[in-house]
């Protein structure tokens, strides 16, 4: 087994797009902290599979729209596997209804709101601090990625609050980039696309269609591996004087085109 590139946060790691990135890290020899709100027993094969290839693979139950939480799941992490490396704030919601813009409810936005902004907004303060008061380790102290969407700049009248979520989410990434660079941790947004997740599940044959039509220039559904190899390249520091950026992971949708 080849040495450790050290420890990376996954949050949301056990499915979706976050165990397509949580795969692509612990391949890439990476340790992971993984944190979700189901069990841990709900999550044992999927725990399992990552440690494989030698690494350590540690799960921590976090709902991360709960703020007062943070402190502890990141002491946890610190306490179990030494020290954290990287952050990748991918956890995020679908509004449970997809209503028109003009009947979404209050109580809808609230919960996206929280799941999809303000906890990753504050997980990443509290990790940021973290690593600014670490020593440093090959000369880096940390790479923060947030996992944001093209809804943050594409209109979805049918899901506001999870545009605006995804859109304060892009800004937040900015933000940060901007704090952190003197402390020399780099941050960074990935926007995918149309990916195949449970989430995308329910509307699969309505984008199936609309792919075949040429919505994406690549004419396929973006998959969880096709986001794990960006982050993996981040988080590896191949992009190194590059903080701040956006990379789109969406097949060419997000090109203009007449």
């Amino acid at each position: 087994m080849t040495a450790s590139r050290g420890t990376a946060i996954v949050t949301g790691g056990t499915r979706g797009i976050g165990l397509g990135i949580a795969r692509a890290l612990a391949a890439d020899g990476w340790n992971l902290a993984l944190c979700g709100i189901r069990a841990e027993d709900a999550v044992r094969d999927v725990l399992q599979e990552l440690r494989t290839g030698g690494r350590r693979v540690i799960y921590v139950s976090l709902d991360v729209s709960r703020t007062s939480d943070h402190s502890a799941f990141v002491d946890a992490v610190c306490e179990r596997l030494g020290r954290i490396d990287a952050l990748v704030n991918n956890a995020g919601r679908a509004p449970r209804l997809r209503a028109d813009l003009l009947e979404a409810t209050l109580e809808s936005f609230d919960e996206v709101l929280r799941t999809n902004l303000a906890g990753p907004y504050f997980l990443t303060q509290r990790v940021a601090r973290r690593l600014i008061e670490q020593p440093d380790q090959a000369g880096r102290r940390g790479t923060i990625v947030f996992i944001t969407s093209v809804s943050a700049a594409m209109a979805s009248v049918n899901r506001g609050e999870y545009c605006v979520s995804k859109a304060g989410l892009a800004m937040a990434a900015r933000l940060f980039a901007a704090r952190l660079a003197e402390h020399e941790i780099p941050v960074y947004e990935v926007r995918p696309g149309i990916v195949a997740t449970d989430m995308t599940a329910g509307v699969k044959e309505v984008y199936d269609r609309r792919i075949a039509d040429g919505l994406v220039p690549n004419r396929r559904w973006g998959t969880p591996e096709d986001v794990g190899r960006v982050v993996a390249a981040l988080l590896r520091g191949d992009l190194p004087y590059a903080t701040g950026s956006l990379i789109n992971v969406d097949g060419g949708l997000s090109i203009p085109r007449l």
